[in-house]
């Protein structure tokens, strides 16, 4: 009898207990392009660089998730999300080199966040591109708001969550279960008026998701940031 017990202990609390512990990385870049003198240099990452990271993460055993997976948290090796904010045309460099590295192991994936309201603009993604990308089931497109203001110090929230989310999939056809804050903010109000229209809302807090059992708390969930300074020793680091 006490043998049985301790076998229902190791099959049914022992994985509770790993995946409560689980440090699951959410890594966010912006721009993947060469920097060329415009905007803030920590902002890029270059192709090359990008390249090389995510090879790491192929050589190294890693799984890359979107958010229509995420309860595949508790079944794969080693997951990792890799995000993208503000729509920029030259993600599609980031999406050449998921496909470049693509084989049948290893099946890499994205989410790109996008500004509803910019798409199309100069330097943003085009509907037409982001249709395509999604087509791949290589990127999720999920949302960035309509405008990308501060959302804690706006009114009219509905114009920005809900307006967003119906734009991205009218260009998808797919649901839009996230939301990144714009800069990162938010306040009890916005995570209130989040949890209307989305099952994720992303900060931009430091450091890996850690399951707590605490309310709401994948409405607060942090991201990793990559950006042109950090080197392949210093991406391991954050990946710890």
């Amino acid at each position: 009898m006490k043998r049985i017990f301790i076998l229902i202990m190791l099959v049914f609390i022992l994985p509770t207990e790993a995946f409560a512990s689980q440090k699951v990385p959410i890594l966010v870049y912006h721009s993947i392009e060469e920097y060329s003198g415009k905007g803030s240099k920590e902002l890029y990452v270059t192709p090359v660089n990008f390249e090389k990271q995510m090879r790491f993460l192929k050589d190294h055993g890693y799984t890359l998730l979107t958010f229509e997976r995420w309860e595949d948290l508790k079944s794969v090796n080693k997951p990792i999300f890799i995000t993208f904010d503000d729509g920029y045309k030259n993600n599609l460099n980031a999406f050449k080199v998921l496909e470049k590295i693509r084989d049948d192991r290893f099946q890499p994936v994205a989410t790109f966040f996008v500004i509803s309201e910019f798409i199309g603009r100069p330097n943003r993604l085009t509907e037409k591109e982001l249709k395509m990308m999604s087509d791949t089931n290589v990127i999720s497109i999920q949302s960035h708001t309509r405008t990308h203001p501060d959302l804690t110090q706006i009114d009219n929230l509905d114009n920005e969550l809900k307006v967003s989310k119906e734009k991205i999939e009218k260009i998808t056809g797919r649901p839009v279960l996230a939301l990144a804050y714009p800069y990162g903010n938010f306040n009890d109000r916005v995570v209130q008026e989040t949890k209307k229209y989305y099952k994720y809302g992303l900060t931009t807090t430091p450091g890996p998701y850690m399951k707590k059992g605490l309310k709401n708390e994948l409405y607060y969930l942090p991201r990793i940031y990559i950006t042109y300074s950090t080197t392949m020793e210093d991406f391991m680091k954050k990946l710890e």
